[in-house]
C-alpha cells in the first residue's frame, strides 16, 4: 500500500520490528511536509525510513534529528519542520485531555501566546488530508448555462480586501504569490560590449589591434547598459490603512524575491524601515518580523513628518539610479498640509517616478475634497487604487511599462474646483 502511494518499483525498505505503522506515518509526515512548501520528494521518504531503520528509534529529540538530516535543505525551511513535527508527533493522551477538559480551571493571568509565523501553513497542511471527501457515487449529471455567471476565481479579483473573510484573505496572498511581478529595465549611461554593430567601441578596438602588434584593426561594438531601477515603497499603516497595508506587504515580499534593488518603508507617526526583515524566505515569518519591527501600527498618522524624515535620511541613499516610489496612503493628513506639500515637491522632483495607490480609489464618486489629497495630487505621475487583485495586478502591468498611464493621470482631479 505504502509503495503504491510512492510509486511504481518503489519498495520500502525494512522497518523496526514490531506491529506498528511507522513507514507510513513517516510517508504521512513527509507528504504535509511537502504541502506546506518543503521541497520533499518519493526519495526523501524512503531515506527517511532507511535512515530511521539504521539509527534505531531513541529518544523524541533523536528522532528529529534524523528527519531533519533527510528533509530540511534550506534554513527557511527549518521554523516550518518544526512545527510541524510538533503538531504530528504529539502524543495522543486522549483520557488525560478528557479529564483536563472536563475539570475546572482557573482564569489563567499569562498572556495569550502569539502563533508562530509558520503555524498557518503546517495547520493547513495537516487538515488537507481529512477535509478531502471520501469517494461516493457518481450524481446525475446536470446540464447548466454558466455563459452569465462568474467564477469564484473572477469574484476574488474583484471584491474589496476590507470585505473579505479570513480564508478569502489566505486566497488572496496564495495569488499574489503567483502573480507576474514586474520587470522592468532602464539605460543608463554606462556602456557594455556588444556583439552587434550599433555602436563602435574605439578604445575596445585599439586595445585589441595592439595584442596582435597593430597590423589589423577589427572593429569593436559596444551598447547602452540596461540596469533594473531601484523600487521604494513607503506605506502608510494607520488604522485606515492597516489591511491593505497588510496584503500589500505580501506583493512587496513576492516582488522582493525577483528584484535586487528594492526597499520598504512603513510610516504611521514615525518612519520604520523592514526592508530587512521583509527579505525572509518564509512570507509568514517575513510578516511576524515587520510587525514586531513596526512599533505604531494601526495608530495614528503623520505623513508630512514621515517624509521629512525619509528625505532627510534615506532619499540619497536609495532614490538613485532613476528609482520608481510607490505610495501607499489615504492622504487624511492629521497635521498641517504646509509640510506635507515642501516634503511630497521634494520626493517627486528626487526620484524618476511617484506613483501613489490610494484604496480609496474603490468608491465610484471619489473626488480631491481632503486638504491632504489636494496638495499631494500635483506633485505624483500617477493615482491609482489599490482595494483589490485586479487593482494590483494592473499595478504589477504599469511597472513592467506594459499599459499607458491615461486612466491614472492624477490631473483629471486636479481640474475640478471645491469649495
Amino acid at each position: 500500500m505504502v509503495a503504491a502511494m510512492l510509486g511504481d518499483g518503489a519498495v520500502l525498505p525494512p522497518v523496526p520490528t514490531g506491529d506498528g505503522r511507522l513507514a507510513e506515518n513517516i510517508l504521512y509526515f513527509s507528504r504535509v511536509l511537502r504541502r506546506a512548501g518543503l521541497k520533499v520528494g518519493p526519495q526523501e521518504s524512503l531515506d527517511a525510513v532507511a535512515a530511521v531503520e539504521a539509527v534505531r528509534i531513541g529518544g523524541r529529540e533523536e528522532f528529529k534529528a534524523t528527519l531533519e538530516a533527510i528533509f530540511v535543505k534550506r534554513r527557511e525551511d527549518l521554523a516550518v519542520f518544526d512545527e510541524a513535527f510538533r503538531l504530528f508527533w504529539r502524543k495522543r493522551d486522549l483520557i488525560e485531555k478528557m479529564i483536563a477538559m472536563m475539570s475546572p480551571k482557573a482564569a489563567s493571568s499569562q498572556a495569550k501566546e502569539k502563533p508562530k509565523p509558520a503555524a498557518a501553513r503546517v495547520k493547513d497542511a495537516l487538515v488537507a488530508e481529512q477535509s478531502r471527501p471520501q469517494a461516493k457515487e457518481a450524481p446525475p449529471e446536470i446540464e447548466t448555462d454558466a455563459r452569465f455567471t462568474a467564477s469564484g476565481s473572477e469574484v476574488l479579483r474583484h471584491t474589496d480586501f476590507a470585505q473579505m473573510s479570513a480564508a478569502e484573505l489566505a486566497l488572496a496572498r496564495r495569488e499574489l504569490s503567483r502573480m507576474a511581478m514586474p520587470f522592468d529595465k532602464v539605460a543608463t549611461r554606462r556602456f557594455q560590449p556588444s556583439n552587434r554593430p550599433p555602436k563602435i567601441d574605439p578604445r575596445a578596438s585599439l586595445r585589441q589591434a595592439m595584442k596582435i602588434g597593430g597590423d589589423l584593426m577589427l572593429p569593436r561594438f559596444r551598447k547602452r547598459r540596461h540596469v533594473e531601477p531601484p523600487l521604494v515603497v513607503l506605506a502608510d499603516i494607520s488604522g485606515s490603512m492597516s489591511q491593505y497595508t497588510r496584503i500589500f506587504l505580501h506583493f512587496s515580499h513576492a516582488m522582493m524575491e525577483r528584484r535586487r534593488k528594492m526597499h520598504v518603508f512603513l510610516f504611521g507617526t514615525r518612519l520604520s524601515n523592514v526592508t530587512r526583515a521583509l527579505r525572509r524566505r518564509d512570507p509568514d515569518e517575513a510578516l511576524a518580523a515587520c510587525t514586531a519591527t513596526v512599533k505604531d501600527w494601526s495608530g495614528g498618522t503623520r505623513i508630512g513628518q514621515t517624509l521629512t524624515e525619509f528625505n532627510r535620511l534615506w532619499g540619497r541613499r536609495v532614490l538613485g539610479q532613476g528609482a520608481v516610489v510607490l505610495l501607499l496612503t489615504d492622504g487624511l493628513e492629521r497635521d498641517g498640509v504646509e509640510e506635507l506639500e515642501r516634503e511630497m515637491d521634494r520626493l517627486h522632483r528626487s526620484c524618476r517616478r511617484l506613483i501613489w495607490v490610494n484604496p480609496l480609489l474603490r468608491f465610484q464618486g471619489f473626488e480631491a475634497r481632503a486638504r491632504g489629497v489636494k496638495v499631494m495630487l500635483p506633485h505624483v505621475d500617477e493615482f491609482r487604487p489599490v482595494h483589490n487583485l485586479e487593482a494590483i495586478g494592473d499595478l504589477a502591468a504599469v511597472l513592467s511599462g506594459t499599459t499607458g498611464r491615461l486612466s491614472a493621470d492624477p490631473r483629471r482631479f486636479l481640474e475640478r474646483t471645491y469649495p
